[in-house]
């Protein structure tokens, strides 16, 4: 049968990272592919306790319910938010089904075709792909270790005239920066100077290693000192710091963004789960999530370090990586000469999966770039990881000498 496919679905590859999470699964494979907190974190007795408290409540918790989620949790992420000096209200938000959801409603609400995004480079592989599939035209910016080059944004806000800016700017995936105060501000205010709505995505922002260290404000809190509308959508999750099976994010917005996104939501899928809401709000009534997410952080710093450590023994020629303040990512340099294709396909024959930074691009992207995850696998096998990983590199530069020994 000839399907008569849309163009949104032409314009909607598969996910080059879950093809390799497919290869992630072979028996015997390590993973450090996929962005996946430690299921070790998930608070699961006090998830228990909060989903019984929901089943004891009645049966209207298995009713259909609003699309803008359950209002006692949006009140309650909006007085966390509040805590931490972001300006937020119930009525400015959406609750949605995790943060990819919102990136895709607000894209579907904003984006038409030839529409221009910028984003940085590099930037969340997902979404890219959520852009490119409503035929909008995506943009990198130039980044150093503290952000977007002011001079370089200016440059392509004057250039293409963007619908938005897509920035994950605090432990971002894939390079795990953190930007600096200065440059949130000047993000800030080019965008407010050219008019542009800035999408915030901050699923990771509150693993941080050393928070007394940082000043990085949300840059919803640093817009809030203009006036008028919040010119910054600002989406977060609970994926990382309670569970990703809950699957509930949020849009914190201007109250025209939250309603026109309300109705494209309704067309998705009406609302999201209103039982794993009142779950969320069950557990926010009584469990320490301020207290869990500094255990967590301490969890990953460990993690992050111990998979450095094994690392720099090993002495790489020529191999560098950040070292990061927060969140989940670990961001490596490979020599210019080696391809992070290649090595990614040595790494599976070593039963060792990593992922190439090619995707992570708008533009021409680096191909001695990978990104390596050190929250997911079991410390215990971070060392046998590593070895993998060294034979990996190992069989890399042996093709690189059989390759010279032929052409002699």
């Amino acid at each position: 049968m000839n399907i008569p496919w849309s163009k949104m679905a032409l314009n909607t590859p598969s996910s080059v990272v879950r093809d390799m999470l497919q290869a992630a699964q072979a028996p015997g494979m390590i993973s450090l592919a996929g962005g996946l907190p430690a299921q070790s974190s998930f608070p699961l007795e006090a998830i228990r306790v909060a989903y019984e408290k929901v089943f004891a409540s009645g049966s209207s918790a298995l009713q259909y319910a609003e699309t803008e989620g359950y209002r006692p949790l949006r009140a309650k992420i909006a007085e966390r938010l509040e805590s931490k000096g972001i300006p937020a209200s119930p009525d400015h938000m959406l609750l949605t089904t995790g943060s990819q959801q919102s990136i895709d409603l607000v894209c579907r609400i904003l984006l038409d075709p030839g529409d221009r995004v910028l984003v940085e480079s590099p930037t969340y592989l997902a979404a890219l792909q959520v852009i490119h599939s409503y035929q909008a035209i995506s943009h990198g910016v130039s980044c150093d270790d503290e952000g977007m080059l002011p001079e370089s944004l200016e440059e392509l806000l004057q250039l293409h005239r963007p619908k938005l800016v897509y920035i994950n700017p605090t432990f971002s995936n894939p390079s795990g920066k953190v930007w600096s105060r200065e440059r949130r501000q000047k993000a800030v205010d080019l965008c407010r100077k050219y008019g542009v709505l800035i999408l915030e995505d901050d699923p990771y922002g509150e693993i941080r290693f050393n928070p007394e260290e940082l000043d990085a404000p949300a840059l919803a809190e640093l817009d809030a000192a203009y006036e008028g509308p919040s010119n910054v959508i600002y989406t977060s999750t609970f994926s990382k710091t309670v569970a990703p099976g809950l699957r509930t994010g949020w849009i914190l917005a201007a109250p025209d963004i939250v309603k026109i996104a309300a109705r494209a939501k309704q067309g998705a899928d009406l609302h999201s789960s209103s039982i794993d809401q009142r779950a969320l709000h069950a557990l926010m009534e009584t469990f320490d999530l301020d207290e869990h997410i500094r255990g967590i952080s301490a969890d990953y710093k460990q993690r992050m370090e111990k998979m450095t450590e094994l690392m720099t023994k090993k002495a790489w020629e020529g191999i560098s990586w950040n070292s990061p303040q927060g969140g989940m990512f670990l961001w490596l340099e490979l020599p210019e000469s080696m391809s992070a294709s290649n090595l990614f396909t040595y790494g599976i024959q070593e039963k060792v999966c990593i992922v190439p930074g090619d995707s992570f691009y708008a533009g021409t992207p680096e191909l001695n770039r990978m990104r390596i995850n050190f929250t997911h696998t079991d410390p215990d096998l971070l060392p046998e990881a590593v070895e993998r990983m060294d034979r990996a590199i190992k069989r890399w530069h042996a093709s690189v000498q059989s390759d010279a020994t032929v052409t002699m």
